[in-house]
């Protein structure tokens, strides 16, 4: 697979929105890192509206929780290209704390995949989305206590008289 479509996005976005990226290719799936993650949405939309790239369509946007010592979560989005047949991963790292540390800016506002993705996260990780327009649990009833793909998650005992361990 051709991964340099990522160093040349990465280049770009470094020159003309003057956004300083990390392109990292010593990896499987080489992605374009993202230091300041209070840019995204300024990237985003380049991504989407630049004629030279044209990245129309989020494929899925993903958590990993690195854990209470590292202190963080990656969030990756994966962006393709329909038009010319391109893709691209773009990653960003917020504060792994539940409060203003660890919010970041929705995409759902460029590409609408990106409504049910962020919903998702927020529901497993506890993440939450800027300017979301609905933003609540997606898969857990909305009176779940915590938030279940968090490394540090403690299952409840009983869930309404059920009993959640076994």
């Amino acid at each position: 697979m051709d991964f340099s479509v990522s160093a040349e996005v990465s280049l770009k976005i470094n020159t003309e929105l003057k956004i300083d990226t990390q392109f990292i290719e010593n990896v499987r799936q080489p992605f374009i890192f993202l230091p300041e993650s209070s840019r995204l949405l300024t990237v985003c939309k380049f991504l989407y509206s630049s004629p030279l790239f044209y990245f129309d369509f989020l494929n899925c946007v993903t958590a990993i929780d690195n854990g209470t010592e590292a202190g963080s979560i990656d969030l990756i989005y994966h962006l393709s290209s329909i038009p010319f047949e391109k893709s691209v991963v773009l990653k960003v790292q917020i504060d792994r704390e539940l409060d203003e540390k660890s919010k970041i800016d929705s995409v759902s506002s460029i590409w609408k995949t990106a409504d049910w993705h962020e919903r998702e996260i927020f529901d497993f990780y506890g993440v939450k989305f800027n300017n979301h327009p609905d933003l609540r649990r997606i898969l857990l009833p909305a009176d779940w206590e915590g938030h279940p793909m968090r490394k540090d998650y403690q299952e409840q005992e009983t869930y309404h008289g059920i009993k959640v361990k076994y």
